[in-house]
């Protein structure tokens, strides 16, 4: 659609002319100059935004001062360019004819109005100008010699403006990057056509901005030539890396002082380990929070991997380790004995941030992803497998409830007990293995069924990842692996689910350790009478599949030459499996619950419900010895906590006990109890403590989306951050000014450092 030129007696029209044409301003002040230079009644009605959007003045009617022509292809004008060339008579030699842009006609005193306010603004310019000069005249060295006190206050010049609000600009596209899960880069090389260059998706957006409109963009790269990248990776790194630095989450953590520290399962960015790091802290509205702060690089050696770990923390996130108060690590079987490493050195330096158990992560699992024996590991990675397999589509969830229903026929309900556990992720419950020996022949008979189907149901691919699965599931190794694990833990089963229950069962879990490690000191003590009867029943369920039993592949070739060799395959499973298992689990029991981490849960006898099935006769003050230094009263608490058994051991009767220390933490006369206050606090954070409002979880969840939607070559640990903190907001001027203070010199400027990239 054409423009036409809003000027009266003007008829030129964008279609028909090579001039460039100009939108109304929105600023108030130089739209109503334009009004009134263009001298048309009928515009002065109207609002600045109707004219900017429908009304456009061509470029004869401005001076050529007022007019930047910089590239052959764009044309703009100067911040504070007004019209003022106009043909206000030529409508007189033709009286007749009709005008749509009718001129409207000023009266005498109008006249003598316009020419006295264009003798007071030249006036006023002029009387600037020379205040100005009698000022340089004065004072020449104001600037040289200016106290330094003043210095963070002194005006920005126009370039410095300028080139701050190019960096917002900048920032705003990576943070959209980030938010919208974009990735930086765009085509592959080899998808490019030779000769032709394409840009990646950042500059992408840089130039779709340029050209709708954004001055500041445009100024800076008009005259840059089209294959030139306007913001180098390396410059990407570090504007992204400021990026990270400005997350509000950290401050919140700073701010709250205590905290604690999570890291999930190692995982792949762009073809490189990482660790994903979350804390947890109580916020200034006393809500226990965990949240994403960002990735750690994985390190094989497991003393660097502690010292890298502790630095990050400290020093590029900020966070005072004197303050952490706990730390879990949620890794699988291969990385397990490395994290163990990383919380040994850890506590020695920070005695108070205790290694326990993450919520999040059954007991069970945990343990089993810890056992130091292949054969364990093989088999955690082998149902992780089998489970994904299913949830691929509707229809094969359906295939293995069919199976189920046909042989669950004798005993429905377990049938359908087993259907709703196949449709969630079941390989994370405390009874995973229980499920597992029961959904065994269903599995196996779902799987080869599959695999065989003659009526082309389901593709190559399901086909052949279903003979895959199919066979690790039917190995005897695999049998074993799976029917010991049921048995050693179930010891362990009902401890775990308490640790993720109620405050209550938390603190009466602590009480129960000692039976569970009675327990497994004594299967210990008669291994070879228990690992019969786990044995047997491997062997009696690799019979009903139809299994052959034998040794692994491996063993039995190393055994070929040796003729004395009396070794049996019960005797193997339990040297290689089942002893060294049952020894793994008591002693990591010991080291996560330790000492520090029971007296910690035995503080949890604060919280006004498990006072009350305690009759009120508890005795916090000795084991929160070990917060004192965190307490703001210490020399008070047992005065403090006196009262504050009186005031709900003789509550009203309508008054119900706060059973959550989340529940305690928001009662309205919590901080006339500040100690209490304050060892709730603390207590909160330990990662064994469920986050009791899923609100605030929200740092696991997004995590675990933006893994399961990003393809691992397009991960960025630091687009990531932005992705999963999509909901925050970010200072785009302090971000500036922080890019401005740390790469301040010319050659590290934006502008200055832009990479030519060669066609291919």
């Amino acid at each position: 659609m054409p423009n036409f030129c809003a000027a009266p007696n003007c008829t030129r029209k964008s279609t028909q002319s090579d001039l460039a044409f100009f939108r109304f301003p929105r600023d108030p002040a130089r739209c109503q100059k334009w009004v009134e230079n263009c001298r048309r009644a009928d515009l002065e009605d109207k609002t600045p935004d109707q004219l900017n959007k429908h009304y456009r003045l061509c470029a004869k009617h401005f001076e050529t001062s007022m007019i930047c022509r910089t590239s052959p292809y764009r044309t703009v004008l100067r911040d504070n360019a007004i019209p003022t060339i106009f043909d206000l008579t030529s409508h007189l030699n033709n009286p007749h004819s009709r005008h749509r842009k009718r001129i409207k006609e000023l009266s005498e005193d109008e006249i003598r109005t316009l020419k006295q306010k264009k003798i007071d603004e030249t006036s006023e310019q002029e009387q600037k100008h020379k205040e100005t000069n009698n000022s340089n005249v004065q004072n020449p060295s104001a600037e040289e010699g200016g106290d330094e006190q003043d210095e963070d206050i002194l005006p920005l010049t126009l370039e410095e403006k300028e080139n701050k609000e190019y960096l917002k600009s900048l920032f705003e596209i990576l943070i959209l990057m980030g938010k919208q899960n974009i990735p930086l880069d765009g085509h592959e090389a080899d998808e490019i056509p030779e000769g032709l260059f394409t840009p990646d998706n950042f500059q992408a957006l840089l130039e779709c901005r340029i050209n709708s409109g954004e001055e500041v963009l445009r100024k800076r790269f008009e005259t840059t030539a089209v294959n030139t990248l306007f913001c180098s990776k390396t410059q990407q790194k570090q504007m992204l890396e400021i990026c990270e630095s400005c997350i509000e989450e950290l401050r919140e953590v700073r701010d709250s002082h205590f905290f604690s520290i999570i890291t999930d399962d190692v995982v792949d960015i762009a073809g490189e380990e990482h660790l994903p790091v979350l804390v947890r802290f109580v916020d200034e509205s006393h809500n226990l929070r965990e949240e994403f702060v960002g990735f750690l690089p994985y390190e094989a050696d497991a003393e660097i991997l502690a010292v890298k770990f502790h630095t990050t923390i400290t020093e590029k996130w900020g966070l005072n380790m004197e303050y952490c108060r706990g730390q879990a690590y949620i890794v699988s079987s291969g990385f397990s004995s490395k994290m163990k490493v990383v919380a040994s050195r850890l506590l020695e330096k920070y005695p108070q941030a205790i290694y326990t158990l993450c919520s999040s992560c059954a007991l069970n699992m945990w343990l089993a992803k810890s056992v130091p024996v292949m054969g364990v590991s093989v088999a955690l990675g082998t149902i992780e497998e089998v489970c994904s397999f299913f949830h691929r589509s509707p229809q094969l969830l359906l295939e293995l409830d069919n199976v189920i229903s046909v042989l669950f026929q004798n005993s429905e309900e377990r049938g359908k007990e087993l259907k709703e556990i196949c449709h969630s992720h079941w390989t994370g419950r405390h009874d995973a293995f229980e499920i597992l020996v029961d959904l065994l022949q269903a599995l196996v008979l779902c799987l080869d069924g599959i695999n065989s189907d003659t009526n082309i149901r389901w593709n190559n691919c399901i086909t052949g990842r279903a003979f895959v699965l199919c066979s690790a599931v039917t190995d005897f190794d695999f049998i074993v692996t799976i029917v010991v694990l049921k048995n050693v833990l179930s010891f362990t089963r009902a401890f775990g689910k308490n640790l993720q229950g109620q405050t209550s069962d938390v603190f009466f879990a602590a009480s129960s350790l000692t039976a569970v490690l009675h327990s497994l000191n004594e299967v210990m003590e008669n291994i070879e009478v228990y690992h019969e009867f786990w044995f047997e029943e491997a062997t009696n369920l690799a019979t009903k599949l139809d299994i052959q039993m034998k040794l692994p592949g491996k063993f039995r070739r190393a055994q070929q030459g040796n003729l004395e060799s009396q070794l049996t395959s019960e005797s193997y499973y339990k040297e290689t499996l089942s002893v060294p298992t049952v020894e793994h689990i008591i002693q990591e029991l010991k080291d996560i619950f330790s000492e520090q981490h029971l007296k910690a849960l035995k503080c949890l006898s604060l919280v006004p419900s498990v006072m009350g099935q305690l009759k009120f006769n508890t005795s916090e003050e000795h084991h929160a010895d070990m917060y004192r230094s965190d307490l703001p009263n210490p020399d008070t608490l047992s005065a403090e906590l006196h009262c504050w058994r009186i005031k709900w051991k003789h509550r009203g009767k309508d008054i119900e006990l706060p059973s959550t220390i989340y529940e305690a933490l928001h009662l309205p006369d919590i901080k006339f109890f500040p100690n209490v206050y304050a060892l709730l606090k603390v207590l909160c954070i330990l990662p064994v403590m469920k986050v009791e409002n899923e609100r605030y979880e929200n740092g696991r969840k997004r995590l675990k989306a933006y893994l399961r939607n990003t393809l691992t070559d397009q991960r960025s640990s630091n687009l990531a951050l932005l992705n999963i903190n999509f909901d925050i907001k970010h200072d785009l001027d302090l971000m500036a000014d922080t890019y401005i203070k740390l790469y301040t010199t010319k050659s590290e400027l934006p502008t200055d450092n832009s990479e030519t990239v060669e066609n291919t």
